[in-house]
């Protein structure tokens, strides 16, 4: 048929011209921009996933970010700490150097005390002064607030580690069921029997034996004297009964199972020296409390009491006897972010005491500002041994807090962070398997679109040149 209005070659040439110039530009589009999709219509499945898993690894950019802040954080707080160990040892070294006194003169005692006030002050300065970022980290910014706490109840408490998630306080009760007991022998005599001969006995306790020797005759009270005498080298105390003929009680100065009292008799009859209680009349062990946290069984050594789990981890020292009691955690520590999604299985938290002189140690024994010039165990007032127990305390202190940081940042925060970038590496190769473009496919694409836009606008010159064949019908 030879018609002229309507050039059907033609119009089928011009659409398949079309389409490979589209196809061509698609082409050069993903080759411009070195992706796959660049729009939804390239892929809508695609793109949705691609968009999901570019989320994910924006949040996991950023966790790793707020992790490698946190371990600066941290690193921070340790290389403060570390200054405040080297502070303390150098103020413990003067102690045990003035408590040499007979070869020491006063003049040198006092320069001593001198470097300990210039010491112990150098200790609070950094303790005030230590931050980062305009945050302080060892002034007790970062430690946890409790309120409603029976001080008789639980002392000296430390808060290290509280999961609030969404509550704005968290309750701790405590039930003690059985309290620690001390080791305890019970001398049931006023005196030793008047006719019997000189009596020696061994004694041990948790820090150490030594011996002593009593002539007959000699009082209850007198004995139980010779063992207070001896306590700072034995561990263990002795206090004389109400009545005389009721002797004398022996006990460990501490609770806990690691505590125990025993006598050995190395003269004379064991009959002499009669005792009661005991596992066989001669030696007794503590024991440890047996107590519930929030319903978990606490840690126990002695009345020392300890609870460590995801949501709590706390220690106190319990009151001598059964009670039951509760507190709240209000707020305070640090928390960190170290997931790409907020929820509490992805945050960690972390409390830091105060390290300044007036919180460096315990009621019990003192604080390490009471070492200065004018307090009670400043080296004029030659407590030694005081001062030594309370600076081991603080050392101890100093250095579990360390311990705990350092712990909290190799096994938590190091491991995070390598989780952390292992997941950004995977991720990051599933969107650029969906998304970006390939480039060996895409040259291959280009070619035959080339190819293919060249062969349509000959055909199509082709078939624009069919329709002038009529002329001939016309004579033309």
């Amino acid at each position: 048929m030879a018609r002229i209005n309507t050039n059907i070659s033609a119009l089928t040439a011009q659409r398949n011209l079309n389409s490979s110039y589209a196809s061509l530009n698609t082409t050069m589009e993903h080759l411009a921009t070195g992706l796959r999709i660049s729009r939804g219509k390239d892929d809508p499945a695609g793109l949705i996933v691609s968009e999901r898993l570019r989320a994910e690894i924006s949040a996991v950019g950023q966790a790793i970010s707020n992790t490698q802040r946190a371990k600066l954080i941290v690193s921070t707080a340790e290389g403060a700490l570390d200054e405040v160990a080297t502070l303390l040892k150098d103020i413990q070294t003067k102690v045990v150097e003035a408590a040499n006194e007979g070869a020491f003169s006063e003049d040198e005692i006092r320069a001593n005390q001198l470097q300990i006030d210039s010491a112990i002050d150098s200790i609070t300065r950094i303790a005030n002064t230590t931050s980062f970022a305009g945050r302080k980290l060892l002034d007790g910014s970062l430690s946890y607030t409790t309120s409603g706490i029976d001080s008789d109840a639980v002392r000296t408490l430390q808060v290290h580690s509280v999961q609030f998630g969404s509550r704005t306080t968290v309750p701790v009760n405590i039930e003690v069921q059985t309290a620690a007991e001390q080791a305890e022998l019970q001398f049931p005599y006023g005196a030793l029997a008047a006719g019997a001969s000189t009596v020696t006995i061994e004694l041990a306790g948790p820090k150490g034996v030594t011996t002593m020797t009593f002539a007959n005759g000699t009082a209850a009270s007198a004995i139980a004297n010779a063992i207070v005498a001896e306590a700072d080298a034995t561990g263990v105390s002795a206090t004389v009964s109400a009545t005389a003929t009721s002797g004398f009680r022996l006990y460990s100065r501490t609770y806990g199972s690691s505590e125990f009292v025993r006598i050995r008799v190395l003269s004379e009859s064991p009959s002499d020296f009669p005792t009661t209680g005991g596992t066989n009349g001669k030696e007794d062990y503590g024991t440890d409390a047996v107590a519930t946290i929030n319903g978990s069984l606490a840690g126990a050594d002695g009345n020392h009491l300890t609870i460590k789990n995801s949501a709590l981890d706390l220690e106190f020292n319990a009151a001598a006897s059964a009670y039951t009691t509760s507190f709240n955690i209000t707020g305070g520590g640090a928390l960190f972010q170290v997931g790409p999604e907020v929820n509490t299985n992805l945050q960690v938290n972390l409390g830091i005491d105060a390290v300044n002189a007036s919180h460096l140690g315990t009621d019990e024994i003192g604080f390490l500002s009471q070492l200065k010039t004018g307090q009670d165990y400043a080296l004029s007032e030659q407590e030694y041994a005081r001062a030594s127990e309370i600076l081991s305390k603080a050392i101890n202190q100093v250095s579990m807090v360390r311990g705990r940081l350092g712990s909290f940042e190799r096994n938590t925060l190091d491991t995070n962070m390598n989780q952390l970038t292992i997941t950004k590496e995977n991720l990051t190769s599933a969107e650029s398997a969906i998304r970006d473009a390939d480039f060996a496919y895409e040259t291959s694409r280009l070619a035959r679109d080339q190819v293919m836009v060249n062969a349509g606008t000959t055909i199509l010159t082709l078939a624009n040149q069919t329709n002038q064949s009529v002329l001939r019908l016309l004579g033309g």
